[in-house]
This record gives structure tokens, sequence and C-alpha cells, in this order.
């Protein structure tokens, strides 16, 4: 079996990497903050030491003046030098002192600060791994209990469908008889939806735990679009909608897990067959394109908007807002069960003018 992608944690690594991210640029702000404000602390104590500098040099400078004025012996204009050298090397040495201890603080309160944002990433680091795991542990019952459930339905579901076609098979043909008919067919296409929804459901869960598998091995695309019309070609005349294939060819091989893509070729149908009115005409086609095989299903059906193009393929998006017949799965689930063939799925398409989905698989070479 082959897993849908190898990082099951994906949602986690995204969060991780934001995370980081987040923490990186904290740090490079609280980086530029810090300089600022020590870039300021600096101008501050400059404008400081030159103030100081030129008030002490205007008082030199007058004192100079008495003295020249007071014709003072050489002795004691030595001796004021001599103070002055002395003067200039204590205050030079007190700023180195003062410098030195203001770095020292700030190399502590940096060291305090990082240890405190440390100690505050590591307490969340470990909150987040210990949500982590509750979470995991919750989706892991939830997935054991919904696998119980759904395999208990389908027990259920599958006595019911062989109830109704008890019914079918031993109705009588008068007025009575027909009613039950079409009560039976009733309850088998009711029974026929919930097992789909159910096995979307699971799905689902397959996909967010990353364990979506599909098995591609080289496989006819072209007798697969065959199987595909033959299968839906009942549903399509009932509602007055022409179905047929296009292909240019006898055989097209491409790797793929042929119930999984029949998975999709069959939500594809299913949703134009629900949007194509009476008289309306769905046409699927196979082609190779390069080193690719590229399927696709047109409709003139109501078409869908610019809008609603952009979120189809979401979880539980509904082209029609006032359709509520599903949960809006499928398109979902088709496009991880291409995507893990390592093809891609799109539409194309105008309101009121159809709609064209399309999508592709690898091609798979003819051996010699």
């Amino acid at each position: 079996m082959k897993p849908r992608d190898k990082k099951p944690r994906l949602d986690q690594d995204r969060t991780d990497q934001s995370l980081r991210q987040e923490r990186e640029r904290t740090d490079e702000e609280f980086s530029k903050k810090q300089d600022s404000i020590e870039e300021h602390a600096d101008e501050v104590v400059q404008k400081a030491r030159t103030h100081v500098d030129s008030s002490l040099k205007v008082s030199r400078a007058k004192t100079d003046e008495r003295l020249a004025q007071s014709e003072a012996p050489q002795q004691e204009r030595q001796s004021v030098a001599s103070e002055r050298v002395h003067e200039d090397a204590a205050l030079r040495h007190e700023r180195s002192i003062s410098d030195e201890k203001l770095r020292e603080e700030r190399e502590a309160r940096k060291r305090a600060l990082a240890s405190l944002l440390q100690l505050e990433r590591e307490t969340t680091d470990q909150h987040l791994l210990t949500e982590r795991g509750r979470s995991d542990e919750a989706l892991a019952a939830r997935d054991d209990f919904l696998g119980m459930v759904s395999h208990d339905l389908r027990t259920l579901l599958g006595g019911i469908a062989m109830r109704a076609a008890m019914l079918l098979r031993n109705a009588a043909d008068d007025e009575v008889g027909q009613r039950t008919r079409k009560d039976a067919a009733s309850i088998q296409h009711f029974t026929a939806r919930m097992n789909r929804l159910i096995g979307d459901l699971l799905d689902i869960v397959s996909i967010e735990a990353g364990k979506l598998t599909v098995e591609p091995r080289p496989e006819d695309a072209i007798l697969l679009v065959r199987e595909t019309v033959e299968a839906f070609q009942p549903t399509a005349s009932a509602k007055g909608i022409s179905l047929d294939s296009e292909v240019a060819r006898d055989s097209l091989l491409a790797r793929f897990d042929h119930d999984r893509i029949l998975q999709v070729l069959a939500n594809l149908l299913s949703n134009a067959i629900k949007f194509t009115p009476e008289g309306g005409r769905i046409s699927i086609r196979v082609e190779p394109v390069e080193e690719e095989v590229r399927f696709s299903v047109t409709d003139t059906g109501s078409g869908i908007a610019e809008d609603d193009l952009r979120r189809i393929f979401e979880r539980f998006s509904q082209v029609l807002a006032s359709d509520r017949r599903g949960l809006g799965l499928g398109l979902y689930i088709s496009k991880c069960i291409v995507e893990a063939h390592g093809g891609r799925i799109w539409a194309e398409s105008q309101p009121k003018a159809g709609s064209t989905f399309f999508f592709t698989l690898p091609g798979a070479r003819t051996s010699g």
C-alpha cells in the first residue's frame, strides 16, 4: 500500500514552522528595539559628557586668563597644568569604569531577558506537546469509534438493502405490488446514498490522518471510462440526459488504482447529472497529453460562478447553497485521490454555459 503522503502530521509541521518564523521575527524586532534604546541612551550620555567637557573648558580658560592677568609665577602655572593632567586622567578612568559597568549591566539584562524568554517558550512548547498528545488521543478514539460505528451501520444497511431486494422480487403484479416495488426501490436508493456517505466520512478520516492509500498499477483508461459510462447510463437516461464517451483509440494505459479513480469519475458524473437539466448532454473524454493521461467530464448544466470555482474542491463546499444533497465531500476526496496518484484536478466553467472537470494521471509506457 502507498500512503497519500509521508507527512501524516503536515498541519503540525506547518504550525511548528509558523511558530519558528514568528519567534524569529520577535527576536529580530526585540533586538532592533534594544539597539534603538541603547543607541538613544548612548546619545544622552555623550551629550552630557560633551556638556561637562565644554563647561570644564570654559572654566579652565577663565582660570588661565586670571593667571595671566595676575602674572602668577611659573611654578604656580605648572602646578595648575599638572593638576589638570591628573584631573583629565581621573575623568577618563571614571568614564571608562562607567562604560564598562554599563556594558556589563546591558549584557546581564540581555541574558536575563533571554533566559526568561527561553523559559516562556519552553513552557509554551510543553503545553503545545501536551495539547497535541491529547488531540492525537482524541482523534485516535474518534477514528476507532467511527470505524466500529461505520462497520455496524454498513451491516445494518446491508440487511435493509437485502430486505428491499426481497420485496422487489416477491411483490405481486397488482396495484399493491407496484407500490411495494416503488417503495422498495426508494429504500435501495436511500441505502446506497447512506453507504456512500459512510464511505466519504471514512475517506475524510483517512485523509486527515495521512493514511489514504492508493495502489497504482498499469490500467487501461479507455476501459475504465467505458465501465463508468455503462454504470451511469441508466441514471442519466432516467433523467433524460445523453451520456457518452469520446475516445480516439482502443486502449490507453495509465498508472492508477482502478477502484479509486472509478470513485473519482463517479463523483464527477454524479455532480454532472445532478446539475444538468433534462435534455442535456454529458460527455467523458480521455486522451494522452505529453507524459500524462487527461480525463474530462463535460456537461451542459447550469455552470459554476468564478468565485465558486476557487472553493469547490474544499471540504464541505457546496456548488449551490440551496442544494444540500450531500456534505460537499466528493470533490475534496476526488482531489486528494488524484493528488495521491501524482496528478492534478481542476474545473473550467461559466454560469449557464456548462462545466468541464479535468484531472490527470501519470501515463504508463507499454513494454518493448
